[in-house]
């Protein structure tokens, strides 16, 4: 039964492939348009894509000729190639910038960008496209039916970026001394991402690197700077639990304020 079957689909997957070679091959554009949409609505992407591609300059001029660009950015994000998609979406903004779908291709290369953003520890370009291009969507579409997802993966987005300013901090205050003060570095940057991002979800671990960074300083600091920044240092913790009462860091700054109190003593 199983040989059975298999020879079937083997069978019905061939008849497919020489029927689209056949389509491919004829000189009746309407009959790859048509069937092009058909294979679009089957996902699948690459036949689809290939017969529009065909029949592009046929239709070049006509009012098909929109819909035919539209397919292909759509055929392109099918096949997963995210960046073919926005090159295409791109060509729909300038060639149709009042057209029947700019608001899903301006939404789109903003979804395309953040579909392509790396890993927060990677180059961030791509995420800076995708912020970029999802803020301009909003202002221009705020009540359109993607608005909701667009500002979702514009948080997503710009939490990305504070994780990467919390990545150096810590790859700062990991390095510590070594060729040079590299705690007053973990400070600058995450002071510069409090304050780029006040709300952020990652404040708790960048103002305790903060801490951290400040109480290091101050333990190994030359005489005449230590008592200021132990000072400082001192400020920064009461400052810390002030804000976060009930942070999963508690013990650790009380430990480090018990080590401040015995040094300035």
């Amino acid at each position: 039964m199983k040989r059975i079957i298999f020879y079937i689909l083997a069978i019905i997957l061939l008849a497919s492939c020489g029927d689209y070679q056949k389509i491919l091959k004829s000189t009746d554009p309407e009959l790859k348009y048509n069937a092009a949409v058909d294979f679009f609505n089957q996902k699948e992407f690459a036949k689809a894509q290939s017969l529009f591609d065909n029949v592009t300059s046929y239709y070049r001029g006509t009012e098909r000729s929109e819909d035919i660009l539209n397919y292909l950015c759509r055929c392109y994000v099918g096949q997963k190639l995210y960046a073919s998609a926005i090159e295409y979406y791109q060509t729909y903004i300038r060639n149709y910038p009042k057209g029947r779908h700019i608001i899903e291709a301006r939404y789109m290369i903003g979804y395309c960008y953040y579909i392509e953003s790396p890993d927060a520890r990677l180059d961030q370009t791509a995420t800076n496209e995708a912020i970029r291009y999802l803020n301009d969507f909003l202002d221009l579409y705020p009540q359109s039916d993607y608005a909701a997802d667009a500002r979702k993966y514009l948080d997503e987005m710009t939490d990305k970026l504070v994780q990467k300013e919390l990545y150096n901090a810590q790859l700062y205050y990991n390095l510590g001394t070594y060729l040079g003060n590299n705690y007053q570095s973990a400070i600058v940057v995450a002071n510069s991402a409090l304050k780029k991002y006040p709300n952020t979800r990652y404040r708790e671990e960048l103002c305790y690197i903060i801490l951290q960074s400040k109480y290091k300083e101050a333990e190994l600091s030359v005489a005449e700077k230590r008592q200021e920044r132990l000072q400082d240092a001192a400020d920064e913790y009461y400052s810390f639990i002030t804000e976060f009462p009930d942070s999963k860091y508690r013990k650790n700054a009380e430990r480090i304020h018990t080590q401040l109190d015995k040094i300035m003593k």
